[in-house]
């Protein structure tokens, strides 16, 4: 196993006499520093290589999700905890109970349908329990679900995989750990609304997209790449919004239908790895290559799948007029570029994705109620004021995602301005 722990902060606007291990973790955070640590484990039973970075530990905490596919390496890892620094730090709203933490993500090099994966991920836990109790707060991603992470944790002796945030609930673990119970007790049609609240505000952020554009959502296209809990929600909900869902891919190909597919005959019928059962299609649904998705004209593209989908090389056949992003880091740099330059806006991760990590944070910490309906209402609310933010701050041929940076800066200082009391005394753990 070996580690790095990152250098000196760089500049932020930070307000004067609170130069705190917070203030110093997001001046860290927001000047693309090196991450604070990266710790690299192999598995001796299989070879799997297996990373968590942190980002920042911002009141000694940083929180993100335990990914597992084939060829996951320690930079991915390292993106995805920046882009956590910063979904973490945009979602915040003076006076909100929750303040920013920073951003830690956990890779496995490994492929999640291998027999031998449950045991990886175990060791993977085992090997990085003394993270995951003490600064490190983690849930489900790609190739990993939340219930296999529950059952290892309690078989590792924790409460959950959010011990380390625990200990700062004024009102106590069990009055938090509570809170989640009931909250992943709550479902919308047959599905665990944990399972669907990160795709509600994927599809809530399209819709916020389409009418910044001055487009109507209703008869919108759609086409949506991966079909696990981010992109099979996503597809719920832009369908319930009234978009026709014309494209679903899967690990085995796209099912494609102009006049819209029956996404919640395919919802119930789906494994737990997301691939669409064939056997479920309609008669005017098609089967494509799996690639197809990189040409099919929407009005919407969502990458729900693997980070870096849409490369320079897709971005030039892309026939789309708005990209948002469900999957972490699913666009690279240069083909943001070229999208934004022909018109093309992408919305980033760190805002469109960040429904599953806030509602994470709301139900823990007490901030809405515990209904579905309180997280839809919640979810929508904020994702019309980031998108509609972002798109008003953004030149035309420009990225989004560079407004996005700007915002996440500024709500973190804001935070640090509301209490740099709390700030200052959260941890020591930033700085050392």
């Amino acid at each position: 196993m070996s580690a790095r722990a990152g250098g000196e902060p760089g500049a932020l606007c930070a307000p004067a006499g609170h130069d705190t291990p917070v203030a110093q973790s997001a001046r860290s955070a927001a000047a693309d520093e090196p991450p604070y640590m990266q710790v690299t484990w192999t598995d001796r039973e299989t070879g799997a290589r297996g990373h968590v970075v942190i980002d920042v530990l911002i009141g000694g905490l940083a929180a993100g999700g335990i990914r597992m596919r084939p060829g996951c390496s320690v930079q991915e890892v390292a993106d995805l905890a920046r882009a956590m620094t910063r979904k973490d730090a945009i979602a915040y709203r003076p006076g909100s109970r929750h303040l920013p933490v920073g951003g830690g993500k956990g890779g496995i090099d490994f492929d999640p349908l291998d027999e031998r994966a449950p045991g990886v991920l175990e060791r993977f836990m085992a090997a990085m329990r003394p993270l995951l109790t003490s600064c490190w707060a983690a849930g489900e991603d790609m190739g990993v679900r939340q219930d296999d992470l529950d059952q290892i944790a309690v078989r590792l002796g924790m409460r959950s995989t959010v011990d380390a945030a625990l200990a700062r609930l004024p009102d106590g673990p069990e009055a938090g750990l509570a809170r989640i119970a009931a909250g992943f007790a709550l479902t919308d049609r047959g599905i665990a609304l944990a399972e669907l609240i990160g795709g509600f505000g994927v599809a809530r952020a399209a819709i916020a997209a389409l009418r910044e554009m001055g487009r109507d959502p209703e008869g919108a296209t759609a086409v949506v790449q991966g079909f696990g809990s981010m992109g099979g929600a996503t597809a719920r909900y832009l369908a319930d919004a009234g978009l026709r869902v014309i494209g679903i891919a899967d690990v085995d190909g796209l099912v494609h239908n102009a006049g819209g597919l029956d996404v919640e005959r395919l919802l119930a019928r789906r494994d737990r790895f997301g691939r669409l059962d064939r056997t479920a299609l309609d008669a005017g649904d098609e089967l494509l290559d799996r690639e197809s998705w990189r040409t099919l004209h929407a009005d919407v593209l969502v990458p729900a799948a693997a980070s870096y989908a849409i490369d320079e090389q897709t971005a030039q056949r892309l026939d789309v007029s708005v990209v948002v992003e469900a999957a972490n880091v699913a666009t690279a740099p240069e083909a943001e570029q070229l999208l934004a330059a022909r018109g093309t806006p992408v919305v980033c991760d760190f805002i469109a994705n960040l429904a599953t990590n806030a509602w994470w944070w709301w139900i823990l910490e007490g901030e809405i109620q515990l209904t579905c309906e309180a997280a839809f209402e919640r979810t929508d609310e904020l994702m019309r004021e980031l998108v509609g933010e972002a798109f008003e701050r953004t030149e035309p041929g420009r990225p989004l995602r560079a407004a996005g940076h700007a915002m996440a800066r500024e709500r973190m200082c804001a935070a640090i301005a509301y209490a740099p009391g709390e700030a200052s005394q959260a941890s020591g753990a930033a700085a050392s």
